[in-house]
């Protein structure tokens, strides 16, 4: 499978963090889907100084480019504009023994 580091940084304006609870449950249903079919690794919020929720890192892993779009289209923090900003890099978690 290949592996994906996706950091995404929330808009910023006044009413941003509202908008991310309001959304954040359909975001965690997601990942639990994804989790069910092996393609979430781990993930968890950025959080600022105050330690308000301001991005997202997920590793996520699956077989084809395809499924990956397919996951991108289908992310309600991209669906519902929680995400201003969202990179993808290949990714290869270490095995550590």
């Amino acid at each position: 499978m290949n592996q994906y580091l996706v950091t995404a940084y929330d808009y910023t304006d006044e009413g941003a963090l509202e908008r991310r609870m309001g959304v954040r449950p359909h975001h965690l249903d997601a990942a639990k889907e994804i989790k069910e079919k092996g393609n979430y690794i781990m993930g968890g919020a950025i959080l600022n100084e105050e330690g308000k929720m301001i991005g997202s890192v997920m590793i996520l892993q699956f077989e084809t480019e395809e499924e990956l779009d397919a996951w991108k289209k289908g992310e309600p923090y991209i669906t519902q504009r929680i995400w201003e900003s969202v990179d993808i890099k290949p990714f290869r978690v270490a095995t550590v023994s």
